[in-house]
């Protein structure tokens, strides 16, 4: 049986320090890191690290309904998701995640990038 990429990285314990060292450089980014100013971080980590964990396959779960619920209103654009990503793959070779394992993660961002930009009203 194959291990997911959750047990292959050590689980919780290794996502949560991934998840810290995305946080300090979010936040240190100029594109995404004003949508963090007014936000209760230790909340956020804690969910984020469930997000990401569900994303490598452990044990946490998130529908699309609560992500787009969680992002509604916030104005994000593609140039500053894309910089979400990037940050993202930096990160997960800052922790030597394997480039394919690195692939499928952002590539679970990716697949929702539908749910989290908005599009401008067209009517």
């Amino acid at each position: 049986m194959e291990k997911s990429l959750f047990d292959k990285y050590g689980g919780f314990s290794t996502v949560s320090k991934i998840v810290l060292t995305l946080y300090d450089r979010l936040l240190e980014d100029d594109d995404v890191g004003p949508f963090f100013d007014d936000v209760d971080l230790s909340r956020l980590i804690d969910h984020q690290t469930k997000f990401v964990s569900s994303l490598m396959g452990g044990p946490a779960s998130f529908t699309d309904d609560h992500i787009e619920r969680a992002h509604r209103g916030m104005q994000i654009e593609d140039h500053q998701f894309d910089r979400l990503k990037e940050i993202v793959a930096e990160v997960l070779t800052d922790f030597e995640v394997d480039a394919p394992d690195i692939e499928t993660i952002v590539g679970a961002f990716e697949a929702r990038r539908e749910i989290l930009i908005e599009k401008p009203n067209v009517n």
